[in-house]
């Protein structure tokens, strides 16, 4: 078979490789460079080595507790079924992970997890290690590459994804194939502030909806809780907090303790909704406290945290430092199975791009690499084998584009442009959501689409990814009015403060 794989992170590339070994002509498309995307990133480790106190089971129990109750049972059984298997697989394929001077694997913890199961490598350079190794393994093997690759469409012939058409140099042309595995990664360019690099603009999940596949769970947008509030957007591990790192207040004391008993290690978005409530109210950062580590514990444990806090002037074995949170991971994207299987016969969905219900309303940290190297296994078994009608959930639906094309009453008449769509969905689709402010991000989204020219150039095309996003994310949040996970609906939200 002739796979195309779009993506070129872990689950892009795990997806790949498999495909290949199985004996099928592979091409992988990425936006940018081999490896580039959101992988290389990642501080955080991948979870799912188990100590004796520790299980399958637990790891699982923690996953669904962590997404409110709205993971699918069935992909989390899988996520961590599978999770060994994959971690050795990333071993052998030359990802040295950090070991004790005996030779055993280093187990971490972080937020909402029971147990130490998390292994790093290079301390906080998980991401870098994990593509460098898998960059190397796909251009060693029989798969082609085309490189700085946009995705303008999904080719869709008498119902099936048959290939992708792609823009290349100004160019458009069409690849075929018998299979698509989308792989893009999320949407964080929707919001002002976000930990990702800048080709993040949904562009798999856009072409999926055009192409009529379903997609759900768009309202959960996941905000990382501490990222050095001065200077360019930049994460600060969740791990950081897991070795015994706090966070304080404008006079030292622990606040998140006040909303939650796991404190500074409570799910994600309580710490980040703690984290934007204390800052609003003292009128500045919040502070991350890791002076108890020691300078040579940072500087060995997490070495490029470490380097670029002192480049911005802060020593963070003396001193707290600023905080703040930002646009970090998309729970939501193209329904699959549990082989990465979409609505639409021939396409698959692996990694950020897809929603395979692991994640449900809040993702586990370090749950997003295995996810990947997880289920970007399983789409490449899956390739070959018969299509079934049962890879989108009964329950998923394909959201709304939009309430209707003319202008609404809280449209202020704001010029479309990427900053106004992104300081918009920051306000009122962001952290904190109310029924108002969703109303009025709603309606200019709207009459912003229904205004849009056909897109031409990549950057125009990215724009009309975001936009098309945008509006499905805002309608899905607005549908949702309970609130669960990273979706917080709060009648007095107010904007946050601008501290990134």
């Amino acid at each position: 078979m002739n796979v195309i794989v779009v993506g070129s992170g872990i689950a892009g590339l795990t997806a790949a490789l498999h495909a290949q070994e199985a004996g099928h002509a592979v091409t992988v498309v990425t936006k940018g460079a081999l490896g580039d995307g959101c992988t290389g990133y990642a501080q955080g480790g991948v979870a799912g080595m188990y100590g004796p106190e520790d299980s399958a089971s637990q790891h699982a129990s923690d996953t669904i507790s962590a997404g409110a109750g709205l993971s699918d049972p069935a992909a989390v059984a899988v996520l961590v079924q599978d999770a060994a298997a994959r971690i050795a697989e990333l071993i052998a394929r030359g990802v040295a992970f950090d070991r004790s001077p005996e030779g055993e694997l280093l187990l971490g913890r972080e937020a909402a997890h029971s147990h130490a199961r998390i292994v790093h490598a290079g301390g906080d350079a998980t991401g870098a290690a994990i593509a460098r190794a898998l960059v190397a393994a796909t251009r060693h093997a029989a798969i082609t590459v085309v490189e700085h690759a946009f995705l303008a469409d999904l080719i869709i012939t008498h119902g099936e994804a048959r290939g992708i058409r792609v823009l290349v140099d100004g160019a458009v042309s069409d690849l075929a194939a018998d299979a698509v595995i989308l792989a893009t990664g999320g949407a964080g360019h929707l919001y002002a502030h976000t930990t990702n690099p800048t080709g993040t603009t949904g562009d798999g999940i856009a072409a999926a909806l055009r192409a009529g596949a379903a997609v759900a769970d768009l309202e959960f947008m996941q905000f990382h809780p501490t990222i050095l509030a001065e200077g360019p957007a930049f994460l600060v591990s969740e791990a950081v907090r897991g070795e015994g790192a706090t966070l304080i207040d404008v006079d030292g004391r622990r606040f998140v303790f006040d909303i939650h008993p796991d404190g500074e290690l409570a799910p994600r978005d309580v710490v980040s909704r703690a984290i934007a409530r204390q800052a609003a109210a003292q009128g500045s950062p919040v502070r991350l406290d890791a002076t108890m580590l020691g300078a040579r514990m940072l500087a060995h444990r997490f070495p490029t945290i470490d380097r670029v806090t002192r480049e911005r002037g802060f020593d963070w074995s003396v001193a707290p430092i600023p905080v703040t949170p930002a646009a970090h991971y998309l729970m939501g994207g193209v329904v699959t199975d549990l082989d990465g299987r979409t609505s639409i016969p021939g396409l698959f969905a692996v990694g950020e791009a897809a929603r395979t219900g692991v994640h449900g309303a809040n993702r586990l940290a370090s749950n997003s690499l295995l996810e990947g190297a997880v289920f970007g296994a399983r789409a490449a078994a899956a390739v070959s084998t018969p299509w079934t009608t049962s890879a989108a959930s009964p329950s998923a639906e394909t959201p709304s584009t939009g309430r209707g094309a003319s202008p609404l009453p809280h449209v202020d008449g704001t010029p479309f442009s990427r900053a106004a769509l992104q300081r918009l969905m920051w306000d009122d689709v962001g952290l904190l959501r109310a029924e108002e402010g969703l109303e009025r991000a709603l309606d200019s989204l709207t009459l912003w689409l229904s205004a849009a020219a056909a897109p031409v150039t990549v950057a125009e095309r990215e724009d009309a990814n975001l936009l098309l996003l945008a509006v499905s994310t805002a309608s899905a949040a607005l549908a949702r009015t309970e609130s669960v996970g990273a979706h917080y609906r709060d009648p007095v939200a107010s904007p946050l403060l601008e501290t990134v």
